[in-house]
């Protein structure tokens, strides 16, 4: 009975030790890809995205009504994990049933189908970077009035 138990609690401690890892390494990428340049084109040239987030709270905190600014980053917290790998996913398995069951949207990434497991982060990431700015940093007629994103020093 204790080899049982015992095998039980190996099997734990390597899923529990995975995990972790897993965890640790989602954390380092984040944090690389967040210091280099954002790949979404109306961003400018050279900003970081954890430079874009910085500007959009400063924006965020002089707009009015102040729910509204504070609003619009609750939702993308909310809803930005789920989307983002929504749209990664249908991206990548284009009139798979997620595709179909969905809206068209522009953030949905081309030109990506069949990506292979390894790129898959990348792609992502550059969801979020899209996501972010459609939520933050596009300028509408209507809706929370953000101050265009600021351009780097």
């Amino acid at each position: 009975m204790t080899v049982i138990f015992g095998f039980v609690r190996l099997v734990w401690k390597l899923i529990w030790s995975a995990i972790v890892v897993i965890i640790c390494l989602s954390m380092i990428f984040i944090v690389y890809k967040g210091n280099q340049p954002m790949s979404v084109k109306a961003a400018p040239k050279g900003m970081t995205y954890f430079e874009f987030m910085a500007d959009r709270v400063e924006a965020a905190k002089v707009v009015r009504p102040s729910q509204c600014g504070w609003g619009m980053f609750l939702t993308l917290a909310a809803l930005g994990p789920t989307y983002s790998g929504l749209y990664t996913e249908i991206g990548i398995h284009p009139g798979g049933f997620w595709d179909r069951v969905s809206a068209p949207d522009s953030n949905i990434p081309k030109g990506v189908a069949g990506a292979k497991w390894y790129e898959v982060p990348h792609i992502w990431w550059r969801v979020v970077e899209q996501l972010s700015w459609t939520m933050l940093g596009k300028q509408r007629g209507a809706g929370c009035q953000f101050r265009p994103v600021a351009s780097r020093h």
